[in-house]
């Protein structure tokens, strides 16, 4: 992300946020992104107050167009990347579907955070702001 937007981003998301209720979510279930064959991405799902976290990252996308980021256009999946397959190389595509019964525990959601990636030999990732939830 360009420098000068991360001031008028983090302006643009703290409204976005503070209309967020109270919500819990949990892990739940498995899938993959990609055929069985060659799949792509292993994930695990989310449930509990999904239509609340939905809600949420459409005004979160709303907050990057309006400063001028650039936002996917496909839907909204609630999930937790895990794993991805690299391509050319054997992959289990059954491995999500191990995931399908799983339930975790219920966790509150406290806060979004805003973080910055340093891509490169040594990536790393940098807390720039965050806001509380409900």
């Amino acid at each position: 992300m360009p420098a000068p937007l991360l001031t008028p981003l983090r302006a643009a998301v703290a409204p976005a946020v503070a209309r967020t209720p109270p919500m819990s979510l949990q892990l739940a279930g498995g899938g993959r992104f990609g055929s069985r064959r060659r799949p792509s991405v292993c994930w695990v799902g989310l449930g509990g107050d999904v239509p609340e976290l939905t809600a949420l990252a459409g005004r979160l996308s709303a907050a990057a167009r309006a400063v001028g980021l650039p936002v996917e256009d496909r839907p909204f999946r609630a999930h937790l990347t895990v794993g991805r397959w690299r391509p050319g190389q054997p992959a289990d595509g059954d491995l999500p579907d191990r995931l399908a019964g799983y339930r975790g525990p219920v966790w509150p959601v406290r806060e979004v955070v805003l973080w910055r990636s340093h891509l490169g030999p040594e990536p790393r990732y940098e807390r720039t702001a965050a806001w509380p939830v409900g």
